[in-house]
């Protein structure tokens, strides 16, 4: 078999490209992918605010102190002291509030005849207590405590009340048998109130933050109790004859100020949603505080065993357009006498002509487009981006020129309804913390449903917002 010496080319066999379509378009979109993150991450992100009508959320509930005419009447003797009226209500002159039993014959009376159905509640009687216990149920605190024993006398002395209603005819009787009781019969026409808390002779000057105190007040108030024993010159109860009286509440300065420009303020009092009105008067009291007396000529005796007093101020509420104070810039402009403001350009812009120079060294005018911010006192407030310092204008139809040299701020926001941040000047009427009310629909402002952007601080005059 003979050799074949030829040398065998072999020859590579080239595949076909194949192109996948499904693979170009997932790394189409994961580079549009990747180009939108970075460009996100690096670009500004600027919050728009919708404006609208509103008013500021100004707290006006406060709790002040009560000061009346109250008079102390003390015990001329030693004894059980008894009651006969009921706290908080009115006695004229010379009727009986109560009486000192030296010898306990009054007691000893009471406990004999308690079960001869002389002293069976009418069905009236029981309304007044269910009025009670009503009244207590809807006004309790369980942080105040206090209100419960408020309420035990409060009911005890209704109790008294109508046991001594018929006892009181027999009074006189008890008393020939006892010449040891003395009968305590007012000295003046007033309230009566069975609670003793030192601030009966104080006066509004003397008020400092510690009468605001109420765990203070409370280890200082005397309940005086029915059938307890009293030495002489001790409370026997507590008289309140005028109807004028006052509250003194704690405000800052601010509120100081606003309710003394106003003079006189509608109060509700939150315990039984009273309205009336009340005089308006500054007190300077013995420390830095800012404090306000409310001055009433009625509805005394509504309140007259209550020194602690809810009230809530009935003041006009400020209505304008509700913007953030984050969005809220200080803006400088130029100051130019509106006598040199013209129209030029194709869309017949505001504008004012600048003095400027060709190559020969001829003066020529050029008409520069500047808007106008705000107008004020025969001026107007130009941008100072197309303008400067020290330029030189026209006025239309005159040899008179002018050389820009002033300038001053204004007040604004930055309105994005044209897609850049164009400042509009505001007006401010109220403000707090967190937002400020503003005049609506002025020359050079904002109207409802206008858009701005939420923190000024985030974007420059005239600069485009893409959303």
């Amino acid at each position: 078999m003979s050799e074949n010496n030829e040398k065998l080319k072999i020859e590579k066999i080239k595949k076909p490209l194949n192109i996948n379509i499904g693979l170009i378009f997932f790394l189409v979109i994961l580079i549009y992918i990747i180009i939108c993150v970075v460009m996100y991450f690096s670009s500004k992100h600027i919050t728009g605010y919708e404006v609208k009508t509103g008013s500021l959320s100004v707290s006006n509930v406060y709790e002040g102190i009560a000061l009346r005419d109250e008079i102390i009447i003390d015990s001329g003797t030693a004894g059980y002291v008894n009651y006969f009226a009921t706290e908080g209500e009115k006695v004229g002159y010379n009727n009986l509030v109560c009486c000192v039993d030296e010898t306990g014959a009054l007691q000893d009376y009471m406990i004999k005849n308690s079960g001869d159905g002389t002293n069976t509640l009418t069905e009236k009687d029981l309304s007044e207590i269910k009025n009670e216990m009503v009244n207590f149920s809807t006004s309790y605190d369980p942080k105040d405590f206090m209100q419960t024993y408020e309420f035990k006398y409060a009911i005890q002395g209704d109790v008294l009340k109508f046991s001594n209603r018929n006892l009181l005819n027999s009074l006189e009787d008890i008393k020939a048998q006892s010449s040891l009781m003395t009968l305590c019969n007012s000295p003046k026409s007033g309230v009566v109130v069975y609670t003793i808390d030192g601030f009966e002779k104080k006066t509004p000057t003397e008020i400092n933050k510690e009468w605001f105190d109420k765990s203070k007040y409370e280890d200082g108030k005397i309940q005086l109790i029915n059938n307890a024993i009293v030495a002489p010159g001790d409370p026997l109860y507590k008289l309140t004859g005028n109807e004028r009286w006052s509250i003194i509440i704690s405000v800052d300065e601010e509120r100081y100020n606003e309710l003394i420009e106003e003079g006189y303020v509608k109060v509700k009092f939150l315990k039984n949603q009273f309205e009336s009105w009340a005089k308006v008067e500054g007190v300077d009291g013995t420390d830095d505080g800012h404090y306000i007396k409310l001055s009433f000529t009625n509805s005394m005796i509504s309140f007259v065993t209550d020194r602690f007093i809810t009230i809530e101020l009935l003041t006009a509420a400020e209505t304008g357009l509700k913007i953030p104070n984050s969005a809220i810039v200080e803006k400088s402009f130029f100051l130019v006498p509106e006598s040199y403001i013209t129209k030029g350009g194709k869309n017949g812009d505001d504008g004012v002509l600048r003095e400027t120079y060709n190559e020969d060294g001829t003066m020529v005018p050029e008409f520069v487009a500047t808007s106008i911010y705000s107008n004020a006192d025969g001026e107007v407030y130009l941008d100072d981006s197309s303008l400067r310092l020290g330029d030189r204008i026209d006025m239309p139809d005159s040899e008179q020129t002018y050389v820009i040299s002033k300038s001053a701020t204004l007040i604004g926001v930055y309105n994005i309804n044209k897609g850049y941040a164009d400042f509009k000047q505001i007006q401010i009427l109220n403000q707090n913390e967190e937002y400020s009310i503003v005049q609506s629909n002025t020359q050079y402002g904002l109207v409802p449903y206008d858009y701005i952007v939420l923190d000024a601080s985030s974007v420059d005059t005239d600069e485009f917002i893409y959303e």
